[in-house]
C-alpha cells in the first residue's frame, strides 16, 4: 500500500486525485496540504507541508511553484519520493529540483498524461523520418485561468524535438514585432488562453504542398490524475534520482 502525501489537497486537481485513489486499493492519501482546508477531506489537512506528522511513502504535489523549497526539504529529510505535477518553474527552481533528486526520488514530468508523452515519442519519430524539409510549430490551447504561457508541455515537446537534430534549435514565441522569413532552425510555439479549455496541444510539420499534424485532447483532468497516482505507486520504494513518464511507458 502506497501512502500518499497530497499538496494542493483542495484545489482542483487535488479533489480529482481523491476521487483517482478512492478507486484504487494500492494506495491511499493519509495526509494533505492546502492553505485553504475546505474541510471536505477524509484525512487531515495542514496548512504547511512541515507540520505533517503521518507516515508516508510518496508526496504528491499540484500546488504551487512558490512552494517548492519546503516541498524539497520535507522530502529530502524524510527520504519521501516526490511526484510533482505542478507547472511553471523557472530555471533556477529546476536546477533546485535536480539537486534535490540527489538525495531523494523525484518524478518529474511537464505533463502527466500517458497520452501526451506517447504525442512526444510519435513527434520524434516524425522528425527522424522528415528530416529538415517541413517547418515545425506548436500550438497550445488553456482554460483562461492559467497563468504561465507557454505551457511546460508545449516546452516539453519542443524539447523532444529538438534532440532530434543535429543543429541547435531556436524557440520563437511571437513574430508579431520583426518582419523576416522563418529560420530553419526555429520552432515556433504559440498560445491559446480561453474558457474552460483542459489542454489542447498541436504539432504541425509543415512541408511542400503537404502537411502532417500530431494532436492531443485532453477532456478532463482525470487524465493527469490518473497519471499522477500511477507515477505515485511507481516511486514508492525508488532509489534517488529523477524519474519520468518513460520509466511507465516502458
Amino acid at each position: 500500500m502506497t501512502r500518499i502525501v497530497l499538496t494542493g489537497a483542495c484545489g482542483k486537481m487535488g479533489g480529482v486525485i481523491q476521487s483517482v485513489v478512492s478507486g484504487r486499493d494500492d494506495c491511499e492519501v493519509v495526509a494533505g496540504v492546502d492553505k485553504y482546508n475546505n474541510g471536505l477531506t477524509p484525512f487531515p489537512v495542514y496548512e504547511s507541508i512541515s507540520k505533517v506528522k503521518e507516515e508516508a511513502d510518496v508526496v504528491v504535489d499540484f500546488s504551487n511553484p512558490s512552494l517548492l523549497d519546503g516541498l524539497l526539504s520535507f522530502c529530502r529529510d524524510r527520504k519521501i519520493a516526490l511526484v510533482i505535477g505542478t507547472t511553471g518553474y523557472d530555471e533556477c527552481q529546476k536546477k533546485q529540483i535536480e539537486e534535490a533528486s540527489k538525495d531523494t526520488a523525484i518524478f518529474f514530468t511537464y505533463n502527466m498524461s500517458l497520452g501526451i508523452n506517447l504525442l512526444a515519442s510519435l513527434a520524434k519519430k516524425a522528425v527522424q523520418v522528415l528530416g529538415n524539409d517541413f517547418d515545425i510549430e506548436i500550438v497550445e490551447q488553456h482554460h483562461n485561468q492559467k497563468i504561465d504561457a507557454p505551457s511546460g508541455t508545449a516546452l516539453m515537446l519542443a524539447d523532444a524535438i529538438s534532440e532530434e537534430f543535429d543543429k541547435p534549435m531556436k524557440y520563437e514565441y511571437d513574430r508579431h514585432s520583426k518582419r523576416e522569413k522563418r529560420t530553419k532552425d526555429e520552432i515556433g510555439i504559440h498560445s491559446i488562453r480561453g474558457g474552460t479549455i483542459v489542454g489542447e496541444h498541436e504539432i504541425i510539420f509543415a512541408g511542400r504542398d503537404e502537411n502532417i499534424t500530431l494532436s492531443h485532447s485532453a477532456r478532463s483532468k482525470e487524465v493527469f490524475a490518473v497519471g499522477a497516482v500511477n507515477a505515485a505507486v511507481y516511486m514508492n520504494g525508488k532509489s534517488c534520482g529523477m524519474y519520468d513518464m518513460k520509466e511507465l511507458i516502458d
